[in-house]
């Protein structure tokens, strides 16, 4: 078995990379450049990460018309960064480009690192959704290829204690793409409210 694990330099897919690892599990990381504002950050970090950690390289695919295109918090600097963070398509996009990388390097899964589906505000981040993609995919592909979702039983409290105990660090999760986290996206509310600030 191998697998595609979509990388964003964020503690969630380096730590999907890192239990691959420790595994024995061949895994090609990919990072999906789809125009959003925090590219550049979230891949510096990625390739500081998997080098220091000593994962596979990181493969950059650039999409980056697509958030050109699809305007959301995430991909514009004049939308709120939470209130408008819903990019419509997006975990689509990376299960579909993970899965055509899947099949080029014929591997036989793509991995995303969604957390607890209690956690889940999109409808891009469900059981439902995962299962229909998994099935339009195999279809579009001509042969299975499987969705794993290794966090799926995880809250970000259990993703960053696993991710200590294995000495994993220099991870960026803020969606601003700025210095310093921005405290008000979602993935920066992930951490907050985790340690219950």
């Amino acid at each position: 078995m191998s697998f595609v694990n979509l990388v964003s330099g964020g503690l969630d897919s380096t730590l999907v990379g890192v239990m691959a690892k420790e595994s024995g599990v061949a895994h090609f990381p990919l990072f999906i450049d789809y125009g959003q504002r925090a590219a550049q950050r979230e891949w510096l970090t990625c390739q500081a990460v998997h080098q220091s950690l000593r994962l596979p390289v990181p493969v950059r695919m650039d999409l980056s018309g697509f958030g050109q295109v699809i305007a959301s918090g995430l991909t514009r600097e004049e939308l709120p960064v939470k209130e408008e963070a819903f990019t419509p398509g997006r975990n689509f996009l990376f299960l579909l480009m993970g899965s055509s990388y899947a099949y080029q390097v014929g591997a036989s899964s793509v991995a995303i690192g969604l957390l607890a589906e209690q956690f889940s505000i999109f409808p891009d981040q469900r059981r439902g959704f995962l299962s229909q993609a998994e099935s339009a995919i195999s279809t579009a592909m001509g042969r299975d290829i499987s969705i794993l979702t290794p966090l799926m039983d995880f809250g970000k409290a259990d993703v960053v204690q696993l991710a200590e105990a294995k000495g994993i660090s220099g991870t960026y999760s803020c969606h601003t793409g700025n210095s310093e986290p921005c405290g008000r996206c979602i993935a920066c509310l992930e951490f907050q409210f985790e340690k219950g600030d």
